[in-house]
């Protein structure tokens, strides 16, 4: 027997999907603190209490998405995701597959990344997170961004609703 066809997310996946938004743009727009902790330990000087604690909240949100992350792939697993929209271009719908594989590998990679760099002194990981991973995670948040755009101003199709209203 075939599985009824999921039109929209659950409720508790959407709020993980926003939650983690939220999350990943405060880290991507708000390094500061982390930025400056690293920069007077790779100068052997030591940090303020306040520029710890500073440092200590990138850490604390990225752990956050990390957390969230394992229960949002949870929800994928045992929710299911909707269909695919049919009437977009099959090299669409690869390209929605391969962003969506690098969003969540992302999501894993920066914060088990920074955790190497911040917790346990594994310097080549901070520079792989605020380096590499960083820019790789711009791109693909642009490129999600920009195809949720497609599906809602061209094929006019219900994506944007499926993660917002349901």
């Amino acid at each position: 027997m075939q599985q009824p066809s999921i039109v929209s997310y659950s409720l508790s996946q959407r709020f993980l999907h926003w939650a983690v938004a939220l999350l990943i743009f405060f880290n991507l727009l708000f390094p500061d603190g982390m930025n400056i902790w690293h920069r007077l330990m790779r100068r052997g000087e030591v940090p303020t209490p306040e520029q710890i604690s500073s440092a200590n909240i990138h850490a604390y949100v990225g752990i956050a998405i990390l957390l969230l992350a394992v229960l949002r792939l949870g929800l994928r697993f045992t929710k299911g995701v909707p269909d695919e929209i049919a009437q977009e271009p099959a090299i669409f719908r690869l390209a929605a597959r391969l962003a969506h594989a690098g969003l969540y590998i992302l999501i894993f990679a920066m914060p088990l990344s920074g955790i190497a760099a911040y917790y346990f002194g594994i310097n080549p990981a901070g520079s792989f997170h605020a380096d590499v991973l960083k820019i790789i995670l711009w791109a693909l948040i642009a490129a999600h961004v920009a195809g949720a755009l497609v599906h809602q101003c061209y094929w006019k199709s219900n994506v944007l609703r499926r993660m917002t209203l349901g």
